[in-house]
């Protein structure tokens, strides 16, 4: 589901439904284990290892440019191709069994870890029974809550802040999670609140670090913007991220072809934002 705009500030917002008094709110993990009817796109990977199970031997992980350390069993790790061909000798020190990782950001691998030992990684997502919809658990008054998470993440490549959801999809990418870039993508489509610039901001990052092959993510930003274009044609980002072009544009000119008119093609595009 996209965001809808909203009227106060240049940021776009969804309306999300109350809080149920009841308490039927299953995680993302337990509804996919009892039910069959759950879709596929959000069904976890049950290969993932059960904690009972994790006796292999702990790897050491260097994360980022500070080289914040991460430990994982290597059993757990495995469950990724990426780090299956590096457990299988490719890049490990036999001895160290130390892993070097420096263009990686340590808030969103701490997520693909905690995916990984648990498949979902906080906020986790919850399911609404009595209303049979997807909601964030909410941070801060949910029992065993971790308080207030961000949704966004500074980039040091980019210099970017960027959405973490996007961030942890193009990761899990790399590392051959596909059940991981679903999850992180249905949690996408459940923040609000997020800056234009933001958003454009890795929606680019999404284009640059996502094969054509795959265009879940990017077709979720070109909805999101057609939708909340009034919110964008106020925002001095888009006209500044038009000048610089690039593909998404040309994606963002096809697309608007499909939802309008031809007839008001020309107008929406060049004159909308």
């Amino acid at each position: 589901m996209f965001a809808k705009r909203t009227h106060q500030s240049d940021s776009f917002s969804k309306h999300r439904a109350g809080k149920s008094v009841s308490k039927t709110k299953r995680s993302f993990r337990e509804q996919a284990a009892t039910s069959r009817r759950v879709e596929r796109a959000t069904a976890l990977d049950t290969s993932l290892p059960v904690e009972s199970n994790l006796t292999s031997p702990i790897i050491t992980l260097c994360v980022g440019p500070e080289q914040r350390l991460f430990a994982a069993h290597e059993d757990v790790l495995a469950n990724s191709p990426f780090f299956s061909a590096i457990i299988r000798g490719q890049f490990l020190e036999s001895t160290s069994k130390r892993v070097n990782l420096p263009e990686e950001i340590p808030e969103v691998f701490s997520c693909v870890l905690e995916y990984l030992y648990k498949g979902d990684y906080y906020p986790r997502l919850l399911h609404n029974k009595r209303r049979n919809t997807w909601e964030l658990e909410d941070a801060e008054t949910n029992n065993g809550g971790r308080g207030a998470v961000e949704s966004t993440v500074y980039h040091p490549g980019t210099q970017q802040t960027l959405l973490k959801d996007t961030l942890l999809y193009c990761t899990a990418d790399r590392y051959g999670l596909e059940e991981l870039k679903r999850l992180a993508l249905r949690k996408q489509g459940l923040q609000s609140g997020i800056q234009c610039s933001t958003i454009l901001a890795s929606s680019r990052y999404a284009y640059e670090n996502t094969p054509d092959s795959d265009s879940k993510l990017r077709a979720h930003y070109l909805a999101l913007i057609i939708r909340s274009r009034n919110t964008f044609k106020r925002s001095g980002t888009m006209q500044v991220e038009m000048e610089r072009g690039g593909k998404m544009f040309f994606d963002l000119y096809v697309a608007m072809q499909v939802s309008f008119p031809v007839t008001h093609l020309v107008p929406l595009i060049w004159t909308a934002f």
